[in-house]
């Protein structure tokens, strides 16, 4: 936990000097007991039990008072609470890999019911957006409420050459970001489009008043990227990621196939297809997301099971001012409320 206003914590020691001044006046009023018999005797009367109740209203008051000087500090921690994502992008892949077959029937088809099942969980309040990628990207369905029209944009994908894992990321910002002067054209297609693009060169000048914010610091959107990760054509997949991260855009990657791969063939050629996990990780990593493995089509509907779980509740670095003075608040209407139960009198 920290502090935004630490200075005016030198206000918690005055709990020391409170309870001292409870201390002094509980023995003063032991004196004035002994002085008179008859209050000897009614003390007498009162027993243990009376004697250690009337400690626990002034112990609430000063509980509370010590939680109100800890939260005149302005305390933040990181706590787990609910947040919705306005709108989430899916990136998904259609390069020819995905025809693969070690995941059953296909790894596109698998992953188009896996993205219907958790189009179909989403709140209601969630806009959804589809973007497609092979050797380009495109968006496919701007992020609407309408389900049924995100799930024909998704039913209506076909296989293509080449894997742009980096163009379906940069055109899922600029779907977020439409203001933002991020000129897709120049960094999809600065250069050769089937070689490397060095996005620090490639880049058009953005906005001068763009200053990059934290990673993961973006919460009303993220995108799900799903691909069998092999980037083959299109601008560097990090490269892209560091622009989601610039941006506090959180990348959730799945992986899809299995780790040995398979042989396909396509269009007259054929190659051998192979998850690369340490790209989708690093992706991950670098926005702050997470990265999920789906070895099977059953798999696959778990893990956007568990996204859906993550966009959910997430860990933040919250202010809790507000939830200690409520706490302190209850602590001195508990101490008014036993006082009155037990000696029809508030301390």
């Amino acid at each position: 936990m920290k502090f935004l206003w630490p200075e005016t914590l030198w206000l918690l020691f005055a709990v020391p000097v409170l309870v001292a001044v409870y201390v002094v006046l509980l023995r003063r009023r032991k004196k004035v007991a002994l002085r008179y018999a008859s209050l000897t005797i009614v003390k007498e009367a009162m027993g243990a039990g009376q004697s250690m109740r009337r400690h626990v209203p002034p112990l609430l008051i000063l509980l509370a008072l010590t939680t109100m000087f800890v939260a005149v500090g302005r305390p933040v921690a990181v706590v787990t609470l609910p947040t919705q994502h306005e709108t989430v992008i899916l990136a998904m892949d259609v390069s020819g890999s995905m025809r693969a077959t070690d995941v059953k029937p296909n790894r596109l088809a698998a992953s188009q019911a896996a993205a219907k099942a958790f189009i179909a969980e989403q709140p209601p309040t969630t806009r959804i957006g589809v973007v497609a990628f092979a050797a380009t990207a495109s968006l496919v369905q701007t992020p609407t409420l309408n389900r049924e029209d995100i799930i024909a944009s998704i039913d209506r994908f076909q296989p293509q050459r080449g894997t742009a894992i980096g163009s379906g990321i940069i055109v899922s910002l600029a779907t977020l970001f439409p203001d933002a002067g991020i000129d897709v054209s120049k960094l999809l297609y600065g250069r050769d489009a089937w070689r490397s693009i060095p996005l620090d060169q490639a880049r058009e000048p953005e906005k001068k008043d763009f200053k990059p914010v934290p990673p993961g610091s973006y919460n009303s959107a993220a995108i799900i990227l799903l691909t069998d990760g092999q980037r083959t054509t299109g601008p560097d997949s990090l490269e892209a990621a560091r622009m989601a991260a610039d941006r506090g855009v959180r990348v959730f990657t799945v992986g899809v196939g299995t780790k040995d791969g398979e042989t396909i063939g396509f269009g007259g050629w054929s190659m051998r297809v192979r998850l690369d996990e340490e790209t989708l990780k690093n992706i991950a990593n670098l926005t702050h997301g997470e990265y999920f493995y789906a070895g099977t089509a059953t798999d696959l509907v778990k893990v956007y099971k568990m996204l859906n779980s993550r966009l959910v509740l997430e860990k933040k670095e919250t202010e809790i001012t507000a939830l200690l003075s409520a706490a302190a608040a209850v602590m001195v209407l508990l101490a008014a409320a036993l006082s009155l139960l037990w000696f029809n009198r508030i301390v």
